[in-house]
């Protein structure tokens, strides 16, 4: 290795020239002094950068692992940037896209009135305080927030806390308001994102297992032992047979004690006496008069011997919410409430006048809901035949129906929207219309699979063989058409793409149709995406999918990776929109078997 120094004597510069190995390398060595005393000479050799390419123009965005529904936005706050130098044409763009919000532009003020005229915050302060005992009014405002106010005091419209000390005892309606305003029926949460502003039917048409009483006490102090319980209220939830035996026991014994009494009181009268009169006294034996139900012939018994108990208005209101889901069933009622025994809630439930009978639909016999299930599965496959036929591509989005009076015909929303009625809907469980699930034992990802030729995933209340049903926290599921809604999605990586700005990759291999992501983003009306399209239009950058001929999803703002896929007219994925348990969503699924570190692109025409 050879060195050759050359002093250039300006600005503290050496260059000094290597040569090894045949090899010729320049290193620039620099002088830096300091105009500090105290700071010493540093002597140091420079060293060039490589050139490093530019990062991908992006626009921020926030992430999203779910559609979010958005309302519409009528106002335009602020007018688009078009860049520094503003072309007649941008100008005829943006008068263009004014008219389309009626002409106006809304903007908040950046400051308040007093800054720019000074006087002006003077003068009304003047004037308030000449009207008003020359008082400021912050001085109002001040006292108003430091008054003490009385703790005990709701605020109006606000509902009672139902399990404080101080709980007032309300009816159910009023206990359950907010749950039922708040509460979305088609995705089991509060305050959902996807359902905030299409009212949900308030009744939810399920299968009652908890309606289902004891056969055997519970303990010493179960209702059960009520001899006057026997009636009404015990016989309207068992089956036929139950109460033919129940009563014909009955008959036996009240006849077996009648023979008894007359033959100690033909041979023995003064023990017949001295027999009856103890017991005369006893609770289980206190004459009570039967009246009869107003809903059958049965004798119903109020005048039930009432124990001294004190219930407090927390416990009154659980017990009326209970009731409404368990009806009868007052040993379950009492074990959810802790603090009374069954016998205390059935006697409540008496002075309450709450013994209620169940609905007809709930004594269906097995065979009865069998033939039913076999109707529903014939007029399935109907209904998809007449899909098939159809070429129509117009896909509406599902809105439950709601029609009391009158079962699912031509005026049904669901059959005029051609669509299946749902789980959701308020038709009668038999209803012809009703999409019954499929019965398949493989993995559902053929068209042998009737969910999977309505292009729709299976519901896991529907679909109770193929493996759609099984718990929400297994790692493997026979069932191969349920991914979206168990979010089953590839690890995807972003990165520069090889084609056009950022592109999506995948880490890991994936086979042929096997579901990658859900394509995620804001859920905005079809005008809502007319006007942003044409900003987006303007930008060359659009972030809209088609979703239904009522709702597109819009990842421009929110969004996940997978908007980051670019356009190919040979792509490796496919994108199909897939009804999942009433909603409409956009799967992405591989087209051919993909490697990993493959980069996601998808036909957007």
């Amino acid at each position: 290795m050879q060195i050759y120094s050359s002093q250039r004597g300006f600005r503290g510069v050496t260059c000094i020239l290597l040569l090894l190995m045949g090899h010729t390398f320049v290193l620039l060595q620099c002088t830096v002094e300091s105009i500090f005393p105290t700071l010493s000479t540093q002597t140091l050799f420079m060293r060039t950068l490589n050139t490093v390419a530019l990062v991908p123009i992006m626009y921020s965005w926030s992430p999203l692992q779910q559609n979010f529904m958005v309302e519409d936005e009528t106002v335009l706050c602020n007018i688009p940037y078009m860049g520094d130098e503003v072309k007649e044409e941008d100008e005829t763009f943006i008068e263009e896209l004014i008219n389309n919000y009626d002409g106006k532009v809304h903007g908040e003020e950046g400051k308040a009135c007093t800054s720019v005229f000074p006087l002006f915050g003077a003068t009304l302060e003047g004037l308030y305080m000449t009207l008003n005992d020359a008082s400021p009014p912050h001085f109002f405002r001040y006292r108003e927030l430091t008054e003490e106010s009385d703790m005990n005091v709701l605020p109006p419209q606000c509902t009672p806390n139902i399990d404080g000390p101080n709980a007032k005892s309300v009816q159910r309606e009023q206990a359950l308001h907010s749950f039922h305003t708040l509460f979305c029926r088609r995705c089991f949460k509060y305050d959902c994102f996807l359902h905030p502003f299409h009212a949900t039917p308030n009744v939810y048409k399920r299968k009652n297992v908890e309606t289902k009483i004891e056969t055997e006490p519970c303990g010493s102090d179960c209702f059960l032992w009520l001899v006057c319980c026997m009636g009404d209220c015990w016989g309207c939830k068992t089956n036929i047979t139950a109460i033919h035996l129940k009563y014909s026991l009955r008959i036996i014994i009240l006849l077996s004690c009648f023979v008894v009494a007359f033959w100690v009181h033909a041979y023995f009268p003064h023990l017949l006496i001295s027999f009856v009169a103890p017991e005369a006294n006893s609770r289980c034996q206190t004459p009570t008069k039967p009246k009869m139900s107003p809903s059958s012939s049965q004798p119903f018994m109020s005048d039930v011997p009432l124990e001294p108990v004190e219930w407090t208005g927390a416990e009154e209101t659980l017990f009326r919410v209970f009731h409404g889901t368990y009806f009868n069933n007052f040993c379950s009622i009492a074990r959810l409430l802790g603090t009374k025994t069954c016998k205390q809630v059935f006697q409540f439930a008496v002075k309450e006048s709450l013994i209620t009978k169940l609905p007809v639909n709930e004594l269906l016999s097995p065979s009865q809901k069998k033939k039913r299930k076999h109707r529903l599965w014939a007029a399935h496959c109907r209904k998809i035949q007449l899909k098939k036929d159809n070429s129509s591509t117009q896909v509406f989005n599902y809105q439950p129906c709601d029609h009391p009076d009158h079962p699912c015909d031509s005026s049904c929303p669901c059959i005029m929207t051609q669509n299946f009625c749902e789980k959701f809907c308020q038709c009668n469980p038999d209803c012809q219309n009703r999409f019954p699930g499929c019965r398949c034992k493989t993995q559902c990802n053929t068209k042998q699979c009737p969910c999977y030729l309505a292009v729709r995933e299976c519901d896991p209340d529907l679909c109770l063989t193929c493996g759609a049903s099984e718990h929400w926290d297994s790692k493997v599921v026979s069932c191969k058409n349920c991914s979206i809604q168990r979010g089953l999605k590839k690890h995807l990586l972003l990165a520069p793409s090889d084609v056009a700005g950022w592109g999506t990759f995948i880490k890991e291999s994936v086979q042929k149709n096997e579901f990658i992501s859900e394509y995620c983003g804001e859920l905005i009306s079809q005008d809502e995406a007319d006007r942003r399209g044409k900003v987006y239009d303007k930008y060359m950058s659009s972030f809209l999918f088609n979703l239904n001929n009522d709702f597109v999803v819009d990842a421009t703002r929110k969004g996940n990776k997978i908007r980051f896929a670019n356009h190919s007219v040979n792509p490796n994925c496919y994108a199909k929109v897939v009804m999942v348990n009433g909603d409409h969503r956009i799967g992405i699924f591989a087209k051919r078997a993909i490697q990993a570190g493959e980069e996601l692109f998808f036909d957007y025409r």
